[in-house]
Parts: structure tokens; C-alpha cells; sequence
């Protein structure tokens, strides 16, 4: 479905109930780059445990809106308006890899909107309180572009070959089986071109406009310990700055197994429901 929000940018939502409420309702964030479609372990597990799964194509994925210049912040107006217009009261979210610091600026900015959040190889805020880039294949190639600015599409177009070594055994195990339908995703929002992803990249170095101080509610973060896309620094980090956040380090993971966790994240998304 297609919804439009106030600036009159459209929004490219799927809605596992079509429309039906349920009791527990989670919003995810798709990592960079995907289109922002539903993902068949998602689907089936949310299903199994009664929760409502909507997820969401960020601007210039998918067939959401260009927004020239966002920040990661501008997802928390986007999907408050989303559920606005859904008419949906509280949600959860969750987001893995370029879809993680969305969710977390959701869970720092809409207040009680935001009942749990739960993160997978998040990025951390671009920062020099640790050596951001340490741990990333190639040095993080198309991140470092992005901090050239509007230069950032040329160097990127120079820097996007796919480093193979960005995954570990388990990783590809994973695209191979019960994460086939993010490899088939991701192929399609890359033949698509690259202006999400770009906009993705130069919205992580730049200021979020995120207070994370703000997330007053129980997030997770969930971390390969092999992540060599994300390094788990950055969940480390993360960790430190938020005011009831919880680690999970899954030593044998990578950028892509990490993504089983998200379905153990459901249950712990329910309990915290259960204690609210």
C-alpha cells in the first residue's frame, strides 16, 4: 500500500493483517539496501505469535519518495505519521544493519508511541569517541565516500564492488537458506540503483539530530561478534549511551546470521509488552 504523508511524499508500507489490528504491533526498518518488503521469516514468525508486522521503504527505496538531504531522525516523523494514519496507538520497532539507527531514533523521539525497540548490527552514531570505521571489509568504502558529500555518488560508483570477504561462512549459509528472501530483496533494490543507499550513507555521517538519551524505553541490540560490515563496537557503543539497553553478542555471527536473533527479539519484544 501507498501512504502519504504530510510534506506529500509517499511512503511504500506492507502490512502483514491488511489492515486488521492486533494486540502487538511491530514496525521494522530494513537494512541498506533492501526495498523495504516484508521478509518471509519475519512474516512467519510474527504471524505465530500474533504480532501485526508492517515494515516500510525508507525515502528513494522501493516506491517511497525521494527526501533530498534527510536524516536519520526524519524516520521517527515518517513513521509517526505512518501509524497516524493506520490508525495504530503504540508500536515496537526494529531494524537491522542501515535500518537500525532509524529505529532507534524512533525509540528516542516518539516517547510512549515506542513501547520496546530492538536493533541487529546497528550502526552507532558517527563519532570519534572509538575508531568508527575499525573492523569494516575494505575500511567501510562507501561510508567513507559518504563523507565527501554531494561527491559521495561519484566515489561511491568507485567504491561499490562487493567485498566478498564482508561475510563470514555462516552469513553465507544464511543468504543460502532461511535468509534467501533478503538476498533476493537486496538484489532487487540494488538493480534499482543506488540513490537509497546513498542517501542512507550520507544521513549515518552526518548528525543524527538524535538524542539517544531521549529512549526511555527497553531497546536491545543484537551483534555478530564476527560482523565485518558493522563491527560490534558499534552496539558496544550504543549500549553505553542508552539509558535501559541490553547486549546481545553472538560470538560466531556475521553481518547476515545475526538476522536469527530477530526472531528470538519477538519473544523478548512480547515480555517486555507483558511488563509494561
Amino acid at each position: 500500500m501507498h501512504i502519504t504523508i504530510t510534506d506529500g511524499r509517499t511512503l511504500d508500507v506492507h502490512d502483514s493483517t491488511n489492515g486488521v489490528h492486533a494486540p502487538l504491533t511491530v514496525v521494522w526498518h530494513h537494512g541498506s539496501p533492501q526495498t523495504g518488503a516484508a521478509l518471509e521469516p519475519h512474516l512467519r514468525a510474527a504471524a505465530l505469535r500474533g504480532i501485526r508486522w508492517i515494515s516500510y521503504a525508507r525515502p528513494s527505496y522501493g516506491d517511497s519518495s525521494a527526501q533530498p538531504g534527510r536524516t536519520v531522525n526524519n524516520a521517527a516523523a515518517a513513521v509517526e505519521q505512518l501509524i497516524n494514519a493506520m490508525g495504530i496507538d503504540q508500536i515496537a520497532v526494529m531494524g537491522a544493519s542501515g535500518g537500525g539507527p532509524h529505529a532507534l531514533a524512533c525509540a528516542a523521539t516518539l516517547g510512549d508511541r515506542v513501547w520496546a525497540a530492538a536493533t541487529f548490527a546497528s550502526l552507532a552514531p558517527f563519532t570519534t569517541d572509538f575508531n568508527w570505521f575499525a573492523g569494516m571489509a575494505g575500511g567501510g568504502p562507501s561510508l567513507r565516500a559518504a563523507q565527501h558529500g554531494e561527491d559521495a555518488r561519484v566515489l561511491y560508483e568507485r567504491t561499490s564492488n562487493f567485498d566478498e570477504d564482508s561475510f563470514n561462512s555462516r552469513d553465507y549459509a544464511a543468504l543460502k537458506s532461511e535468509w534467501a528472501s533478503l538476498n533476493a530483496d537486496a538484489g532487487t533494490a540494488t538493480a534499482a540503483g543506488p540513490e537509497g543507499l546513498i542517501a542512507d550513507d550520507l544521513a549515518f555521517v552526518k548528525p543524527w539530530d538524535v538524542d539517544l538519551s531521549g529512549a526511555r524505553t527497553p531497546v536491545l541490540l543484537a551483534h555478530g561478534g564476527d560482523d565485518r560490515i558493522v563491527p560490534p563496537a558499534h552496539s558496544q557503543w550504543l549500549l553505553e549511551h542508552l539509558p535501559d539497553g541490553e547486549l546481545w553478542i553472538r560470538p560466531r555471527d556475521g553481518h547476515v546470521s545475526i538476522l536469527n536473533a530477530s526472531i528470538l527479539a519477538m519473544d523478548w519484544l512480547r515480555q517486555q509488552a507483558e511488563m509494561d
